[in-house]
């Protein structure tokens, strides 16, 4: 059955999770909040913030290329410090990289400001896409009706016309205000348990793109959301993954499950929704598969002697290059295990005198594989998008790494 007119009644969007007997979603929802929090302990807390940073770029990266949008890495971590390409068109891509990853670490910084905030209210739905848009080159605010006008899209409000989603009719826009208030009273219980969460997090996953909200960005808007909500829930890993690397790996995977999840019930059999049950169920478990998947590949990157032996491998390549000194490598194995290097600490560590230690600081500086807050502060270790393809070995499709790896 397919609807010809928008959906107007909030009952509509039922269920709003999958209703079922087996334990197989509850099973992987078990699985993901261990494996998880395994990931979230497994280095030291100020690595873990380079991680972080990496994989929010990362994050950038997939979301954008799921909308059609491919990035550079290297082209992203120009953005970051306003190093534009001359390219109107590859700029404009840059711009849109670097505003992901600005409003990403907004939430970040809300969720720890406000760990109570609900996530799930139109004020903060429309606050994501606010920040998102405002950020966004003019040419990406712009967004081609069916009868060939040009509509402006506005950052933060809903939408004011009714819109049509390959088959999905979504909801009409004088409903919105009442879809997202049912949506709000499943998806914002804060008294749902932990496995609860991981469900809900997977279904709303779902059901926010299929109310589709915003003229324009609900796709992008939907994954950072996800990503607020794995948060809340505390099974984000401290940011030290991120589904949407998934999503993107099978595009086609993720966008047959969420339109098979649109589809109306099939039969007596199919849940008592106006959806399909099966339908929610399929994509929740598709979704929490490739969560799962996601945590045990950054897990299996960042253990520690296989990260120790690429960094190793790494270093040797430099010093064939002649770009760094052997004992380089001891100052990154440090910093990795215990978090930061005194700098004071150079010659000790390196074996070398205290000026050539210091020589070797530089190098490192230089090419960003270590970072400080300070000029006489401690050093960090950092992932400059040069080094992430051996690092970090299919963190990118291959042929990106190649890319970065010549810049």
């Amino acid at each position: 059955m397919t609807l010809s007119v928008p959906y107007t009644r909030p009952n509509q969007i039922e269920p709003l999770l999958p209703q079922t007997s087996s334990s197989e979603l509850t099973d992987l929802a078990v699985e993901v909040i261990q494996k998880s929090s395994a990931l979230g302990s497994s280095v030291h807390p100020k690595t873990r913030r380079a991680v972080v940073d990496l994989v929010r770029s990362m994050n950038s990266y997939y979301s954008n290329l799921i909308e059609g949008h491919n990035t550079l890495p290297t082209d992203i971590e120009k953005a970051l410090t306003k190093n534009y390409s001359k390219d109107p068109a590859k700029r404009a891509l840059q711009i849109e990289s670097a505003a992901h990853i600005e409003v990403q670490q907004l939430i970040e910084d809300a969720l720890d400001g406000d760990p109570s905030v609900n996530i799930c209210q139109k004020e903060f739905l429309c606050w994501i896409h606010a920040e998102l848009y405002k950020r966004l080159p003019d040419e990406f605010r712009e967004v081609k009706a069916k009868d060939g006008s040009i509509k402006v899209v506005e950052p933060g409000f809903f939408r004011e016309d009714e819109v049509e989603v390959g088959n999905h009719i979504a909801p009409s826009y004088a409903s919105l205000g009442e879809f997202v208030r049912r949506f709000c009273s499943i998806y914002g219980n804060e008294g749902l348990s932990k496995t609860d969460k991981v469900l809900c997090a997977a279904a709303s996953h779902h059901r926010l793109a299929w109310i589709h909200p915003f003229l324009d960005g609900n796709g992008r808007v939907t994954r950072l959301f996800t990503h607020a909500f794995l948060i809340k829930a505390q099974i984000d890993g401290h940011g030290m993954w991120t589904v949407s690397r998934g999503l993107a790996r099978n595009k086609e995977a993720y966008l047959v499950s969420l339109a098979t999840a649109d589809n109306h019930r099939q039969g007596d059999l199919d849940g008592r929704g106006n959806l399909s049950n099966s339908g929610l169920f399929n994509f929740c478990r598709y979704f929490l598969m490739t969560a799962l998947d996601q945590i045990e590949f950054m897990s299996d990157l960042l253990s520690f002697d296989g990260l120790q032996n690429r960094i190793n491998g790494y270093v040797e390549k430099q010093v064939l290059l002649g770009e760094l000194q052997p004992e380089a490598r001891y100052l990154l194995q440090e910093a990795y295990l215990k978090g930061e290097v005194p700098r004071g600490e150079a010659s000790r560590i390196t074996g070398r005198p205290q000026r050539s230690a210091h020589e070797i600081f530089k190098q490192l500086l230089r090419k960003g594989l270590l970072v400080s807050d300070t000029e006489r502060g401690p050093l960090r270790l950092a992932f400059p998008a040069r080094a992430v393809g051996y690092y970090f070995p299919r963190l990118y499709p291959e042929g990106v790494e190649v890319e970065m790896e010549r810049c």
